[in-house]
């Protein structure tokens, strides 16, 4: 058996077929490998195995009852599906091998807080994730697996792939075109795709999840809030404070980046993706995301919207507006503006914390941003008795 011995890591590497035919063998092995030599971590690389039976998993089992910090790296699929039907990816270490995939001159379909969408070929895209490690993806399949098995239309992720330096999820999506290249190639039914679009929202607000699983993103707002408070005056921030406190609890999902680059049509369905900032909470932290997608985001160079979502920057506008409407069912402006300036202060100080945070881990100037967000919110607060929808 080959082996390498680096820095105290003993690293054996197992090759072909483990089964009830060779498994005295490999044992045999493996114990007079560790025995020849003095380590303090050991690791079985699975590169090249084919294939571990139950007498295979037994030589595993015992391993990792004499060395608890045992791990297994590079399990192929196949491997690596045996290991989780048996539950030992549950009770060790098993890193599967993740095959590379090359981004370079793909489209960009989403684009989230995490991470970037990118089209690999007609039926595939890869979400690539900006950072994190593989309990960030892992949060987000499961996260994705709950809320498919709910009833939400969303892509499942099969596999996870290298990128350069950053690891992503895979999905399948045959054909599918995200609902701003939608709008754009076909802007004279801009109503039906508003229709696709608000229609989904609302099945993922009527959907609810009790049983704890999903983050509660009135938890994270008020956060944002104690950020924020440090920036505006004393009254105002109070006055933050308790509107955000006063928001009820509520069990139902909300997406949280929800905007026409991660909602996908294929089959004439519209299909949700990017699926990490999952939630549970008031429809009004929704129209605060959805609120600086459109408009927040780019409220001081409204030109911005279009780099971000692929549209022009008055089809933002006229989607934020067909949303409210759709949404709400009705035209009223009066009734409409009220929805929209509680989604406003949600925006506005989920941006404020945002540049006050950048501002102070990275070094970058949003002193105009800042002052901005402080102007509109000081406004807002003198209007808004109540942010729940």
């Amino acid at each position: 058996m080959r082996y390498e011995l680096e820095n105290g890591t003993l690293e054996l590497f197992l090759e072909g077929r483990i089964d009830s035919n060779n498994a005295e063998e490999v044992a045999k092995d493996i114990n007079d490998t560790i025995a020849d030599n003095e380590y303090s971590a050991l690791v079985l690389n699975a590169e090249a195995l084919d294939y571990i039976s139950s007498a295979g998993l037994r030589i595993v089992l015992r391993l990792r009852k004499a060395n608890p910090s045992l791990k297994i790296t590079n399990a192929s699929t196949d491997v690596y599906e045996i290991f989780d039907m048996t539950g030992f990816t549950e009770m060790m270490t098993i890193e599967k091998a993740y095959k590379n995939i090359s981004i370079e001159g793909c489209e960009v379909i989403g684009e989230g807080a995490n991470g970037k969408v990118y089209r690999i070929d007609p039926d595939t895209i890869v979400k690539v994730y900006t950072e994190g490690d593989f309990s960030d993806i892992q949060r987000e399949r499961d996260l994705a697996k709950k809320a498919f098995v709910l009833g939400i239309n969303t892509a499942i992720s099969y596999d996870i792939a290298k990128i350069g330096d950053h690891y992503g999820t895979v999905f399948e999506l045959l054909n599918a075109k995200s609902l701003a290249a939608c709008i754009m190639n076909d802007k004279e039914h801009i109503d039906h795709y508003i229709d696709m679009y608000v229609d989904l929202l609302k099945k993922i607000h009527s959907t609810e999840v009790k049983d704890g699983s999903f983050p509660k993103m009135k938890d994270l707002a008020l956060k944002w809030v104690a950020v924020a408070k440090t920036y505006v005056d004393k009254e105002v921030g109070e006055k933050l404070e308790k509107l955000f406190e006063d928001i009820p609890d509520d069990d139902h999902m909300l997406h949280g980046d929800y905007h026409l680059k991660n909602v996908m049509v294929q089959n004439g369905e519209a299909l949700l993706i990017d699926m990490d900032t999952l939630s549970v909470g008031n429809p009004v932290f929704e129209f605060g995301s959805v609120f600086n997608a459109y408009i927040g985001f780019h409220a001081l160079n409204m030109n911005n919207a279009g780099k971000f979502l692929g549209i022009t920057p008055d089809t933002s506008l006229e989607v934020w507006d067909k949303t409210l409407q759709k949404y709400f069912g009705t035209k009223d402006k009066k009734i409409l503006d009220i929805y929209a300036d509680k989604a406003k202060i949600v925006g506005y100080v989920r941006l404020l914390q945002r540049a006050a945070r950048r501002t102070l881990h990275y070094g970058e100037d949003h002193t105009v941003e800042i002052e901005f967000y402080k102007q509109e919110l000081t406004k807002l607060v003198n209007v808004v008795d109540s942010l729940a929808i």
